[in-house]
């Protein structure tokens, strides 16, 4: 039988085949391939982009700035879009290739698509070593790009030309598994990637990848009817895979019918409504008082569509009810099995409602009376304390009380910021549309807004906190303006992350998109220093200081003006230092068309903290200082509390 052939470059092909590929959930179809970032280096530029540059078919060229920077924009935007859409990012072999690995890594914890496409070394080996390639003395095929095989839910190198097919074959059918999903490698052997080959037209056909709402079997339902029917005090936890199964207003009827109270980790939250009035917000370490004074009476635990991280079960310590259960509903059978709980292994969606169905048979209801409206009450009125801390002077004491002596009396004196962190949230969350887009990623911003941050638009909160990789923040924001244009897009972003990565600014005015940047400037990585000296260490290279007399990291505070920073990539900006210029500031920039930067000067230890939160650290168990010695008793005691598997 003879079959039709067209042929082409392995480059050309790539980007036929990715030009071909749609999804389709709930009967809509989307084209799943959008565009391709790109940062060209020798690897790729005469390769792929020779592809890309004759014939890129409807795909968009997106020119990167940094290899991270891009890859982060790219996840972003496949999250944004409840992972039904995506964009490729190629690079160069060597320091280009090994830019990605982070940015892949995130991609995969947070189980979003992401498809990296580094060049590699030559498959013939004739001109090695070639520039950029690292070479393995024990291993010639080695090369950077097997760096990824950790950080990616699928890895593959393309050595001959026939090898592509298979390839993408397999890597669409990661990237469209909700199960499975996370990064994918495809390493492109550079003079492969020129090579020209017969590929088979059928390859290039419209391939549609449904992406299908498989629901838990009767018998995992009926294991779990049995355990929550006994249940007085139960608890649902919603997660990332709520948001993505669009699963929000079946999970609140859930909890409507049933009387059942729901904590949100950081990636499920926004997946419900905040106004919801069984919603108690943010679960675990960084959760509010209501949720976790739920929590620790819970005598049955639902977890929808979460990994159950350290954060989410406060080291899993947070619920302390001697016979707690854990029931799970996820589509992931690894997460399922967490914490030996009862499980259902399916989509959040068609499971909850089966397990709705079949306790309405049982006539259940939980025995909450006042219990859920007063916790949320005591909440209500801790939100309203933490909007209005303001700085008073000498006398100020802040939330966090750790803390070197010098800091905020010199930080005042020094920036003139008279700006709380919890204040300044509860101020942006006021002024800003209520169907804006806010991003955070690591730090003590998130912590904070998982507590704090309110919102109705079902995924108007966008953070990344399963990797808590600093330098997503800017990248972040880029990514869901792209995928939402006409919302909003607000990044909060502390000055620690912003120097670490914002390369994508450039990006983002080369786009015309519109961005608002809001820098935390606190002179430090705040949250570690938190850690560090509530675990009795000393104020240890985390404060931006200068070095002293004695050569260590101990001087003075260090002045950065970012609004300048911004200025000179050709932001609007503002530098604030009171609520009310901040406030001005956020009105102004609503009327901007050009993105804006908005520097604050916020006091030091002025985030939130506590709410019968516990975290397992890796503290010193042998130390000189007291203090170290008073925190590691802690420490050992919460281990001694905590479940240990």
């Amino acid at each position: 039988m003879k079959m039709s052939t067209t042929r082409m470059t392995v480059a050309q092909a790539l980007v036929k085949f990715l030009d071909n590929q749609y999804v389709e959930f709930d009967g809509e179809e989307t084209k799943f391939v959008e565009g391709f970032f790109t940062i060209f280096g020798h690897g790729i530029a005469v390769g792929l982009g020779e592809a890309l540059d004759s014939n890129p078919g409807s795909l968009k060229v997106l020119q990167g700035r940094n290899e991270q920077g891009m890859c982060h924009v790219a996840t972003a935007y496949a999250k944004q879009n409840r992972r039904r859409k995506i964009i490729p990012c190629a690079s160069s072999v060597g320091p280009g290739a090994a830019n990605m690995v982070t940015a892949a890594a995130t991609a995969t914890v947070n189980n979003i698509p992401l498809l990296v496409v580094p060049s590699d070394t030559f498959a013939t080996r004739q001109p090695d070593p070639v520039l950029q390639q690292l070479e393995k003395s024990d291993s010639l095929s080695t090369t950077t790009n097997d760096a990824f095989k950790p950080v990616c839910k699928y890895w593959d190198r393309i050595i001959r030309p026939e090898q592509l097919m298979t390839a993408m074959v397999n890597a669409m059918r990661v990237l469209t598994d909700p199960a499975e999903t996370g990064a994918v490698c495809i390493a492109l052997s550079q003079d492969v990637e020129g090579e020209s080959y017969d590929f088979p037209d059928y390859l290039f056909e419209k391939r549609v990848h449904r992406i299908t709402r498989p629901c838990a079997v009767k018998e995992e339902i009926e294991d779990i009817v049995k355990v929550i029917k006994e249940a007085k005090n139960p608890l649902v936890i919603v997660g990332g895979g709520v948001k993505y199964s669009e699963a929000g207003e079946t999970v609140e009827k859930f909890c409507e019918d049933f009387n059942i109270p729901f904590g949100e980790s950081q990636a499920g939250k926004s997946a419900c409504k905040s106004s919801h009035p069984y919603c108690l917000g943010g679960i675990g370490v960084t959760g509010t008082l209501a949720a976790n004074t739920i929590a620790e009476q819970a005598d049955v635990v639902i977890a929808v569509g979460t990994r159950l991280s350290d954060f989410t079960t406060g080291s899993k310590g947070q619920f302390k009810n001697p016979d707690v259960k854990m029931v799970t509903i996820n589509n992931n059978k690894y997460h399922a099995y967490k914490m030996d709980a009862v499980k259902a292994v399916g989509d959040a969606k068609v499971t909850v409602e089966a397990l709705s169905a079949s306790l309405k048979e049982e006539g259940y209801k939980s025995a909450y009376t006042t219990e859920i409206k007063d916790a949320k009450a005591a909440w209500d009125k801790e939100m309203d304390r933490l909007a209005n801390i303001e700085y008073t002077g000498d006398d100020f004491e802040p939330e966090i009380k750790a803390r070197d002596p010098r800091t905020i009396p010199e930080f005042v004196k020094l920036t003139g910021g008279l700006i709380t962190q919890t204040a300044a949230l509860c101020k942006i969350r006021e002024v800003i549309d209520e169907d804006a887009n806010i991003v955070t990623a690591g730090g003590s911003l998130p912590s904070c807004m998982q507590r704090i941050w309110t919102t109705d638009k079902r995924g108007g909160y966008h953070a990344e906190y399963g990797y808590s990789c600093m330098g997503y923040e800017v990248a972040g924001a880029l990514g869901v303006k792209m995928a939402e244009p006409e919302h909003e897009s607000y990044v909060v972003v502390g000055d620690a992350s912003f120097q670490m990565l914002h390369s994508e600014i450039m990006t983002a005015m080369q786009e015309k998109q519109k961005i608002n940047i809001l820098v935390f400037d606190n002179c430090g990585f705040g949250c570690i220093n938190n850690l560090q000296m509530n675990h009795g260490v000393g104020s240890l290279a985390t404060e931006f200081r200068y070095r002293d007399e004695n050569n260590e990291i101990k001087g003075d505070l260090i002045p950065v003006d970012y609004a300048k920073v911004g200025e000179g990539y050709g932001l609007k900006t503002y530098s604030v230092r009171t609520i009310k210029e901040l406030e001005e500031a956020l009105i102004d920039a609503k009327k901007q068309d050009v993105a804006t930067l908005i520097d604050l000067k916020v006091i030091p230890k002025t985030m939130t903290d506590g709410y019968k939160s516990w975290w397992n650290v890796g503290i010193a168990t042998t130390s000189v200082k007291e203090s170290v010695q008073k925190a590691c008793e802690g420490v050992l005691e919460g281990r001694r509390n905590a479940r240990q598997y």
